[in-house]
């Protein structure tokens, strides 16, 4: 999320860091380069001066000038505003109503509402254990209500149907009458977008609003949109009681001025974030830890938790139990290692979270060279018969250019991985028999290690 602010803002935190004495110059002319920053990154000006202000009035305070370490103390700052800039902690969604509490979702077209709907859906199902129902009052686009039909069904929610020719506050007032004779904790309403805003539009979000009475009015916006999200966000926030924002497409090369201005402009929180075009991309926001990340300090906890999320513990129990009854480790289980990385975002996803000193050096691998290379190791692996996995002895030269042949790869590649996955045979055969603390202190005075598939 915002790749560019972040590289800006986490070269100055490691200037600022550097400082022996912070005097008013070189606090000003931090503060200039940090407005530059944000200016570039499309954040609004007034939230660029308040900004800029209240960092500057306590950048300047004993606490600051009297500290034994001045120049992290005023990362400090600038770290603690950065984060009450977009709000402060986390907002959570509110579902304190005589059920079905009923959301609704507005925004403009191509901001990313539909999907964003199946998400939460998933969010809601398997993080606050809800029954859900969507339902879609975009009657202008009848490939939007097929499209929330389909998602809906990704997200193991269930889906109310519509038709065009019906009016949607009568799609609103039928799905919160199924809704309710069925049970439904949470009614989710997907309404029509425009490519701008319009009276009409606005009209009709508001005819829906009043006949719903959501607990929760979401806006959907676009993080790439920059200095054109604040001003949809405005209209919005005229036309409705606005409760939460949620930010789309953080994952894009956004500039990030979207994030930053949004809470401040509009007054209202923002609540989640989508990480990814996948289902499974949406996570509460917390504005301290988008702080860090922005500043270059990375999320740790986020990381720590997509990789829990991510590993299947019976699988990995298994494998354990497996390689200590002295069973071999095959190309089936070399093949579980590297779905597992990409269960848990794949490797851009984790990087996007570490600190930037660490992604700087990992940065150094090109990252969409390493996924394509997993990509392939899978193709490999999944030419191969049942057989030849469980036994990957038998492969020799004639099964090598036919695994090649069907993989769409050259038989040097072929090879490649089979010399990666007898390196990883050998790390997991000393770990049999309570090796692996022997094999670890080897590893201590190794230059190098065993490849690993990702």
């Amino acid at each position: 999320m915002a790749s560019a602010l972040t590289d800006k803002l986490s070269r100055l935190v490691k200037e600022i860091r550097g400082q022996a004495r912070i005097t008013e110059a070189n606090v000003a002319d931090m503060l200039r380069e940090v407005r530059m920053a944000l200016l570039e990154a499309d954040v609004a000006l007034p939230v660029v001066r308040d900004f800029i202000a209240r960092v500057k009035e306590k950048a300047l305070g004993q606490d600051v000038l009297g500290s034994l370490s001045p120049g992290q103390a005023l990362v400090g700052i600038v770290n603690k505003e950065l984060a009450l800039t977009m709000g402060e902690g986390i907002s959570d969604i509110n579902l304190a109503a005589q059920p079905p509490a009923v959301i609704l979702m507005a925004g403009l077209q191509g901001a990313g509402k539909t999907t964003t709907t199946a998400k939460l859906a998933k969010h809601l199902i398997e993080k606050r254990n809800k029954k859900v129902l969507t339902v879609s009052g975009d009657v202008y686009r009848p490939a939007a209500i097929e499209q929330l039909k389909t998602v809906t069904a990704q997200a193991g929610a269930e889906w109310f149907p519509s038709t065009p020719d019906q009016k949607p506050v009568d799609i609103g007032l039928a799905a919160l009458d199924y809704a309710r004779k069925h049970y439904f904790d949470v009614l989710l309403v997907d309404t029509a977008g425009r490519l701008a805003i319009d009276e009409a539009l606005m009209r009709e979000i508001k005819d829906l609003h009043a006949v719903l009475n959501p607990v929760e009015t979401l806006f959907v916006v676009d993080a790439m949109q920059g200095q054109d999200a604040i001003n949809t966000a405005l209209a919005f926030k005229e036309a409705l009681p606005l409760t939460g924002i949620i930010l789309t497409k953080t994952d894009g090369d956004s500039r990030g001025g979207a994030a930053l201005s949004v809470r401040q402009v509009t007054g209202a929180p923002i609540k989640f974030a989508g990480t990814s075009e996948k289902l499974d991309g949406l996570e509460v926001f917390d504005a301290e830890r988008h702080a860090g990340r922005i500043l270059g300090m990375g999320d740790i906890l986020a990381l720590v938790e997509q990789v829990t999320s991510g590993v299947d513990i019976a699988a990995a129990q298994k494998l354990a139990a497996k390689i200590k009854s002295g069973a071999g480790f095959d190309l089936n289980d070399f093949l579980a290692q590297i779905q597992q990385m990409k269960q848990m975002g794949g490797l851009a996803s984790l990087m996007d979270k570490l600190p930037a000193a660490m992604a700087a050096k990992a940065g150094q691998v090109d990252m969409n060279r390493a996924e394509k290379d997993i990509q392939r190791k899978q193709g490999i692996i999944h030419s191969m018969t049942p057989l030849e996995r469980r036994k990957p002895e038998l492969i020799k030269a004639t099964r090598k250019r036919r695994i090649a042949a069907g993989a769409g790869v050259q038989v040097q590649e072929v090879n490649r991985m089979l010399k990666e996955f007898e390196q990883m045979q050998d790390m997991m055969k000393k770990m049999k028999g309570g090796g692996m603390m022997k094999m670890m202190k080897r590893m201590g005075g190794m230059k190098g290690m065993p490849k690993m598939p990702f």
